[in-house]
């Protein structure tokens, strides 16, 4: 029932040891039928469907605030009263509620969320929803909330829930991973260890999964010392992160958020369809021409439902790669980042020139510090945001930032910036405004030109939503407009032109570098400030161009 499945997710909540929250799920999910367990990990995993479904409800803020305000017999204005005493639609919504002796099951709640997905259009999505709203009490609410909203927000990751569900079943916890990723579904693995037949799980294609991520590191000295002496240095391209499956003639390109986006990229889905059969490759599409061309370049595809012959043109991409994960049939996961490498090299040398649209990505090997640093510069100067160094006897290991792979980048400059707005944060931040929108001086007037959210300390942020809760003059659901008074010194790595700030640029990877409590905001940077930098770094690409074509 779901009234089972939220008294467990609030005891999980309720403590911030692993080891706890790890057998509270376990001890919970031992009491489950099948149909419950399979839909309670997913559930527990942070979403409405598994991640092999690529389904998604549709249902937005606005349905859901009005779904809720329909079924509980309250108005929204109630609903935006309690909101900020929670910063969490969930959490207040179950004030909102009351805690009325309603019940549903697990598989109702799955079923509903199956209709939303079916439903055409935001008035059917509301009537589905409502009618379930309907059934529960607060605590139910709360959560079918937070699920639909994908923030349940008890500290429990997916890895977390890999471990309880082998724990509940007494198996071994590599063998519950390797299960949910090769079938891309937490549910299916957890029955699966439920009738101990982890070991029957096979690899599949058209299933996407996380990618292995890297740990940032500034010092070049400190990625020696952890990697050791042959490491590899892959150049960090500034383009879209991208998973490839091919079966040799359907191919699926999936997104760092394992979305759907081969219709984005007509040139690499045909090279990849000519690579061979049954292979997953990891890699990063560029924009890409005879050089490396700017992000802004990419982005033109972007949220497009059709790419014009003409777009094509004025958008070329390559796909760079860097990992291969499947071949033969078999997972590649576990062998040594050389080896892979090694068959990943065979695979593009194979295809010809059917596939030029996929090539490999740019690798040495590194001994000492001084090269990290060269290889860094090498890298910028084929206008890549840096480096990534790898440990050459690697596993991949999908969705986790281990020290195996270490991101080496520097900030180009930093520019100060006035607070325009602050929105409150996910997480263990959910309560506090620690997403900044910040503005530079144009004439009078200030234009937003990005968003940070890390960089400052816990107290800092906390001193920071008192003053931003004191100074509001709007609100936005989770949104404060607040007065422009507290400056941020702000790094990034680029400049680049954007539509969507009022400035007409955008920072590229913005983080807070510090508050500036020594300046006012007719101190901040101006737009011609922005301007001149980002001409710059177009002078110093053109050059560099020139430079590696010479």
């Amino acid at each position: 029932m779901l009234s089972d499945f939220s008294q467990a997710a609030n005891e999980i909540g309720a403590t911030t040891k692993k080891s706890v929250k790890e057998r509270v799920l376990a001890d919970y999910l031992v009491t489950l039928d099948d149909a419950s367990l399979e839909r309670a990990v997913v559930f527990f995993s942070g979403a409405p469907f598994p991640r092999r479904e690529q389904r998604v409800t549709g249902v937005g803020w606005s349905t859901i605030a009005d779904a809720v305000a329909e079924a509980s017999g309250k108005s929204l204005d109630e609903l935006w009263e309690i909101y900020p005493k929670y910063a969490d639609l969930g959490d207040a919504v179950a004030e909102l509620y009351g805690d009325a002796q309603k019940d549903v099951t697990l598989s109702e709640v799955g079923e509903t969320f199956d209709s939303l997905a079916a439903a055409s259009g935001p008035a059917d999505k509301e009537r589905v929803l409502v009618e379930l709203l309907r059934k529960v009490n607060g605590q139910g609410a709360r959560f079918i909330v937070k699920i639909l909203q994908s923030e349940v927000r008890i500290g429990l990751q997916e890895g977390l829930v890999e471990s309880a569900i082998a724990k509940a079943f007494g198996r071994e916890l590599d063998a519950v991973r390797r299960a949910n990723m090769f079938t891309g579904d937490i549910g299916a693995a957890a029955l699966l260890a439920k009738s101990d037949m982890l070991s029957t799980a096979r690899m599949s294609l058209f299933h996407p999964f996380a990618f292995m991520l890297a740990q940032p590191e500034e010092d070049p000295a400190e990625i020696i010392a952890a990697l050791g002496e042959g490491a590899l240095a892959d150049d960090k391209y500034d383009g879209i992160r991208a998973q490839i499956h091919t079966d040799g003639s359907t191919v699926r390109i999936y997104s760092r958020t394992l979305d759907d986006v081969t219709h984005r990229f007509p040139e690499v889905e045909q090279a990849a369809a000519s690579l061979g059969s049954g292979l997953i490759l990891d890699g990063e599409i560029v924009a890409f021409s005879d050089r490396i061309l700017p992000f802004a370049t990419i982005q033109k595809r972007l949220g497009r439902k059709k790419i014009s012959e003409t777009l094509l043109a004025e958008a070329p991409v390559v796909f760079f790669a860097f990992d291969l994960l499947f071949a033969d049939g078999s997972a590649l996961f576990e062998l040594p980042l050389l080896e892979r490498l090694a068959r990943l090299r065979d695979v593009l040398r194979n295809a010809g020139d059917g596939a030029r649209a996929i090539r490999p990505s740019h690798q040495s090997a590194v001994h000492t510090s001084e090269e990290v640093d060269a290889l860094f510069d090498a890298a910028r100067a084929r206008a890549n945001e840096g480096l990534v160094v790898k440990d050459s006897r690697s596993i991949y290991t999908p969705g986790r930032r281990g020290k195996s792979w270490l991101k080496y980048k520097k900030a180009l400059a930093t520019l100060d910036c006035v607070v325009t707005a602050a929105q409150y944060g996910n997480g263990r931040r959910r309560a506090v405004l620690s997403d900044l929108t910040f503005a530079v001086r144009r004439d009078a007037e200030l234009v937003n030109i990005g968003k940070a959210y890390s960089g400052l300390t816990d107290a800092e942020i906390e001193r920071l939503t008192t003053h931003f809760q004191a100074t509001t003059t709007a609100r936005y659901g989770p949104v404060h407009a607040v007065e422009p008074k507290v400056v941020l010194e702000i790094a990034f790595d680029r400049i680049q032109q954007s539509s969507r700030h009022k400035s007409g640029y955008a920072l590229r990877f913005p983080r807070i570098a510090r508050i500036r409590d020594d300046k006012t905001v007719d101190e901040i940077s101006t737009i011609d400030e922005v301007r001149r930098i980002y001409e710059g770094q177009l002078k110093r690409e053109a050059q560099d161009s020139t430079e590696a074509t010479e």
